[in-house]
């Protein structure tokens, strides 16, 4: 077996881990956010495609993540009471390898839309390139989801100078990413759309993956000890300020926030770190960690708090 298989299979293992007790899947909470609409990414082929088709999933197994997509949109949806003028991305996770953009995509919707939030998720492309960093394509399309929701602010009625993301596991990695390399362009300009800038305004990375050099492709094989962070978060001069939520029992090592957080603190850009005793990756699905249970809260909390 080659070691992309291995890793895709450690990927859909470590997901479906979580879904035997998601407390989401429980509350029946797995249909798409009301109303929803859903914007391509890409007027044409995607940076690097050669076709533009259907995700490909299993149509037998309804809450199956996508396993291939070449053509990226956002689902974007409105709270039937609008209480905050920002917009927040949903950023599943996957492993780059799939995009679990129901289980991790649309509850977390709902629950900024019953706050008075406009979310879109992102439904990025996968698997990951043979070669290159295995997030390039999801990064191109990040920046252009922020440039495609600045240009769409006045029709579903946030302030485009307040868009962030919420991202979780390489989705947390993703919207790291986003958040630290928003003056690098991961693509060439395709039409008018890309003179908007892709800056979030702030950010949160759920145990993000892949942050640290001893976990640059799989989880931490030396539980982060020692590591130093991946070049690849820039932290440039528009990185916004961050709420970082990690389990300490998490394979995709906490220390890994903690690093985001100490150069955040560095650079005076304000920023809030939890990490929960006891959690393992994918917590945000389990039911029974009742110390764990407001991370979301949280996240809604420090939002009110940095005036979001």
């Amino acid at each position: 077996m080659t070691t992309s298989k291995l890793t895709l299979l450690f990927t859909v293992a470590v997901a479906c881990l979580g879904c035997v007790k998601l407390a989401y899947a429980q509350e029946n909470n797995l249909e798409p956010p009301k109303n929803a609409e859903i914007i391509e990414l890409w007027t044409d082929l995607a940076p690097g495609e050669s076709v533009r088709e259907p995700n490909v999933e299993d149509p037998n197994t309804p809450n199956v993540p996508a396993q291939k997509v070449t053509t990226p949109y956002l689902i974007v949806s409105r709270p039937e009471k609008q209480t905050s003028d920002a917009c927040v991305i949903v950023i599943p996770g996957g492993g780059f390898n799939v995009c679990f953009y129901k289980n991790e995509g649309y509850p977390p919707a709902k629950f900024w839309n019953e706050r008075g939030y406009v979310a879109a998720i992102l439904v990025y492309r996968v698997p990951r390139p043979e070669r290159g960093a295995i997030y390039a394509p999801a990064l191109q399309d990040a920046q252009r989801a922020v440039k495609i929701l600045r240009a769409n602010a006045q029709k579903f009625g946030f302030n485009p100078d307040k868009i962030g993301a919420q991202g979780y596991s390489a989705g947390g990695c993703l919207t790291l990413l986003a958040a630290t390399n928003s003056a690098t362009p991961a693509y060439e300009p395709q039409d008018e759309i890309d003179k908007l800038s892709c800056k979030l305004a702030f950010a949160m990375p759920v145990y993000p993956a892949y942050v640290l050099n001893d976990g640059a492709t799989t989880h931490n094989v030396n539980r982060g000890e020692n590591a130093n962070m991946l070049p690849d978060f820039k932290f440039d001069s528009q990185t916004p300020p961050m709420c970082m939520i990690h389990g300490d029992a998490d394979i995709y090592s906490p220390l890994g926030s903690v690093e985001v957080y100490k150069r955040l603190r560095k650079m005076n850009i304000p920023a809030e770190l939890h990490i929960f005793a006891g959690a393992p990756h994918g917590f945000m699905f389990w039911d029974d960690l009742p110390n764990a249970n407001t991370w979301q809260e949280r996240c809604a909390a420090w939002m009110k708090k940095t005036g979001f």
